[in-house]
């Protein structure tokens, strides 16, 4: 018997995973820094753009922590047709604190310019790969690491835009956007909720 076609099969729904045409970006995350890279609308080339420093203050009400705003405002420049985040996973391929952080900052960017699509892809080389680049160029160490970030996302870009044209599909893991959780008093039950929340502050990591 044969299958039921799925959603991308149906006439007239697109499939998320076709390759358009339109620039790409590239995001390496990190702790204390976010590497930016971004193609041409062919998706031949990646190119370095920015390091933008992670800005982890608590946002206020209804605005996007600086480096997310940075590269919302990029992807809204560039008309951009899909964002990659590197997802740092362990050399054994398992998942460790750095790529859950991805996985979060990735799930918020998404929020933040949707519609357009956030892929993770694996970025477990990217790095070493971008220390060597920026080695082989004879770049001293003092400026080596102001480009690393930006260097390691052109890897990310340049390894997914070559999977692109080998496979005609956008390689990764499509991300879902997440909202970020209210604060508690805006919660139903208030204050109650808020006082809960209190109590587990200093458990939590």
């Amino acid at each position: 018997m044969a299958g039921t076609p799925g959603a991308a099969d149906a006439p007239g729904v697109p499939d998320p995973d076709a390759v358009v045409r339109g620039a790409r970006l590239a995001v390496d995350v990190g702790s204390v820094r976010v590497g930016l890279a971004a193609s041409d609308p062919d998706g031949l080339v990646a190119t370095p753009v920015d390091t933008l420093a992670r800005d982890t203050r608590p946002p206020a009400p209804g605005a996007l922590p600086s480096d997310v705003a940075t590269i919302v405002a990029e992807v809204a420049e560039r008309f951009a047709a899909a964002v990659y985040v590197g997802l740092p996973k362990h050399l054994s391929g398992t998942e460790g604190s750095a790529a859950q952080a991805a996985r979060a900052y990735a799930g918020a960017l998404a929020q933040a310019v949707a519609p357009v699509p956030v892929r993770l892809v694996d970025e477990r080389m990217s790095t070493v790969s971008a220390h060597q680049a920026l080695h082989a160029s004879g770049r001293s160490g003092r400026r080596h690491r102001a480009v690393v970030d930006q260097a390691a996302a052109v890897v990310i870009l340049q390894t997914a835009l070559d999977a692109e044209r080998s496979s005609g599909r956008r390689p990764g893991e499509r991300v879902t956007a997440t909202r970020p959780e209210p604060p508690a008093e805006e919660r139903p039950g208030g204050q109650q909720e808020a006082g809960r929340a209190g109590h587990t502050e200093g458990t939590t990591e």
